[in-house]
Order: structure tokens, then sequence, then C-alpha cells
């Protein structure tokens, strides 16, 4: 995924090169989901391991349900007043079905348990600092469960 360059929610572009060597959560997030409120956890994750090589990245859809309707800056806007998410947020992809962006079209591809279809708003990925996409986490778990909080202390 490293050979990606993505569109941050601000315009700006990022290569996703730039976190290489850090533990990274990408998750497909919605900002009027039943589980919209995650960004509150993923924030306090970010914020209490960023300094020890944790970045979230959310990547923005609106797959499931019509669940993220707004714009960009619509997004940035509702979280940042919302939840005060710091972690980077990126342009609003597709993550199933036609369009799907090509990094989502990656992790779909792998094998189970990591591949398959995206099941909803706020499925986790973790990878590791070498880049492997090491497990997936269902939309429904939260980010504070022990599971998912012990496979990211596991790999910084």
């Amino acid at each position: 995924m490293y050979d990606l360059t993505m569109q941050r929610i601000d315009g700006a572009e990022q290569p996703l090169s730039d976190y290489q060597g850090q533990v990274l959560l990408l998750v497909n997030v919605a900002s009027k989901c039943g589980n919209t409120p995650q960004y509150e956890g993923l924030e306090r994750l970010y914020e209490a391991y960023r300094e020890r090589g944790l970045a979230v990245l959310g990547f923005p859809a609106n797959e499931f349900g019509g669940q993220e309707p707004g714009t960009d800056e619509e997004i940035q806007e509702f979280c940042s007043a919302t939840y005060g998410v710091q972690f980077p947020m990126f342009s609003k992809i597709v993550v199933k079905g036609e369009g799907i962006h090509p990094l989502y079209e990656r992790l779909t591809s792998m094998p189970e348990p990591i591949g398959g279809e995206v099941r909803w708003n706020f499925q986790k990925y973790l990878v590791d600092r070498e880049g492997n996409v090491v497990q997936k986490f269902h939309p429904k778990m939260q980010p504070d469960d022990p599971e998912l909080v012990a496979a990211i202390e596991a790999l910084l």
C-alpha cells in the first residue's frame, strides 16, 4: 500500500509511504452511523499511542446506508467540532463495489480472515511496522476493546 498516494480531507496529496515504520489502524468512517461515536475512541487511541508510532487513518465512505453524504469540508468540520478528531483524515473514497479505491481493493482482495468485503462503517484493519495487514476488526468493535488495544500494543 505504500506505493499509493491518497488525498487528505483538506485536499493535500499524501503518499502512504509517509507512514512506513508506523503501526496503522485503517478505518472506513461515516458521520451518520450508529458507529459514529467510535470517532471519540479512535481519537483517544491516537492520542495515547501516536508517540509510540501508531497512526489512525480515517477514510470516509458512503457505501453503507448513505451514512456519509457530506462533502469533505462538511465531514472535516463535523469530525473536528463533534469529536475533536486530530488523526489523519482522507478524502471520501469508495470502499465497496463499483469504483472501489485501489487501497480498499487491495485490502478486500487479501485472503480471509483479513480480506473479504467491508461489512459496514468503522471496519478496522491493523497494519504492522513492515506494512503487513495483520488483523481485521468488526465494525462494531469499540476502539477501546481489550482485544484491539492488545493487538496494537503488541505491534508497538
